[in-house]
């Protein structure tokens, strides 16, 4: 006679109940009809998730979903539907959590509108930390981008993460910064999890996985990059959040969208200053006047930080760096301003952060100080070193 014992099996039976309850959540998510918004009211109304999957048509429709839904449900379509996309998941060594799951972002529970089921690849407990939205345009000046490179990574390497949609400009330069910071990042897309968009983007969304980042979707597998759904997703961005970070955007942009949505949510918003006579500062020059943190440094961001988050951040760099410092003090350490050897100073101080300038006009300016060898080696060392970005036409600028 078999011997059962109880210490095992209850873990598999309350393990296989759980499965069967995320399963259900992405069964509604995937049919026709329904959506995140039905989906959350069905179950809200349902004895447990997985119920449905053994409920009369009339039981169904009393969960308030169209008729054709329940139909799809009760002939077990949503089931089968849900289990080709855990399968298609696995091949993609990625996953889903739901709005029912322990993983799922407590600060995203909280918005009018959460998203039911969540698509990932990476390490989706990093949704539990302290994070700021990073937003801002896809054409960014050298001014902007150089902003959303050095505010994420000063943040990152302090411990929050770093959100952005890994949209060309910003975003792209803010997941950058965070990595470089040696930090953690997520970037919310608004396809599906195995359609890299932008394309040039790839071996971005390789490093984010690389380094212990996350990428999220609220579509399923295969989505393609519909216009209409990134101003949805950005809800989600803002969503998750302590607060979001704006840097540049011009006047009628998806940037406003979501800094609107973080206002709705009860969200803090910065905002990175501009030069008035660029409409990339339309945006946030308005926010700043209608109440948003002007931010110049982490450390605006650090200070507006709600007490108990910096402590919390605070607390988790003392570890990591197993020291007893304060936080401010620890990864200062991060970024050393050793000394330059002279010839790399002399062209480092010809460098702006907000303004690129072309090799041949820095040859010209330091025509009879240095050589053209010593300069490009100069350059060469400084970029190695993070100090020195180079653009399209040979363009440099410092990296702040």
């Amino acid at each position: 006679m078999a011997t059962t014992v109880v210490g095992e099996a209850a873990p598999r039976l309350e393990s296989a109940e759980h499965d069967l309850n995320r399963l259900a959540w992405l069964a509604l998510v995937l049919t026709p009809g329904m959506g995140a918004t039905r989906t959350l009211r069905a179950m809200s109304l349902a004895s447990s998730p997985a119920a449905i999957f053994s409920m009369s048509l009339t039981e169904l429709e009393a969960l308030q979903m169209p008729a054709a839904s329940a139909r799809f449900i009760f002939e077990g379509k949503a089931k089968a539907t849900a289990l080709e996309e855990v399968q298609r998941l696995e091949e993609q060594n990625a996953n889903y959590i739901t709005h029912g799951c322990p993983e799922y972002p407590d600060r995203l529970r909280e918005i009018y509108d959460p998203p039911a089921v969540l698509w990932y690849r990476g390490d989706v407990s990093i949704l539990a930390e302290p994070g700021i939205a990073v937003v801002g345009t896809r054409h960014p000046s050298v001014y902007g981008a150089g902003m959303a490179q050095m505010l994420s990574r000063e943040l990152a390497a302090r411990g929050m993460v770093i959100l952005s949609g890994m949209a060309r400009g910003v975003d792209t330069e803010a997941h950058k910064g965070a990595l470089d910071g040696r930090g953690k990042t997520v970037a919310v897309w608004g396809t599906g999890i195995d359609v890299i968009y932008p394309k040039e983007n790839k071996r971005l969304a390789e490093q984010i996985l690389m380094y212990g980042g996350c990428i999220l979707s609220e579509y399923p597998l295969g989505t393609f990059p519909a216009p209409q759904n990134f101003p949805v997703r950005n809800r989600i961005l803002s969503g998750m959040s302590v607060g979001v970070l704006v840097i540049e955007a011009a006047e009628h942009s998806g940037t406003r969208i979501t800094a609107r949505c973080a206002m709705e949510q009860n969200r803090d918003v910065y905002a990175v200053p501009g030069n008035v006579t660029n409409k990339g500062s339309w945006t946030p020059n308005t926010l700043i006047k209608q109440g948003a943190r002007l931010t110049a440094t982490w450390e605006d961001v650090w200070e507006d930080l709600p007490t108990q988050v910096r402590l919390h951040l605070e607390e988790k760099l003392e570890k990591r760096e197993g020291k007893s410092e304060s936080a401010a003090a620890v990864t200062a350490s991060l970024f050393d301003e050793r000394k330059l050897p002279p010839v790399e100073r002399v062209v480092f101080e010809q460098l702006r952060a907000d303004e690129s300038v072309q090799l041949d006009d820095l040859i010209e300016r330091l025509e009879g100080k240095l050589q053209s060898p010593e300069i490009f080696t100069a350059l060469f060392e400084l970029e190695l070193a993070g100090r020195v970005r180079q653009l399209p036409g040979k363009n440099y600028v410092r990296t702040f």
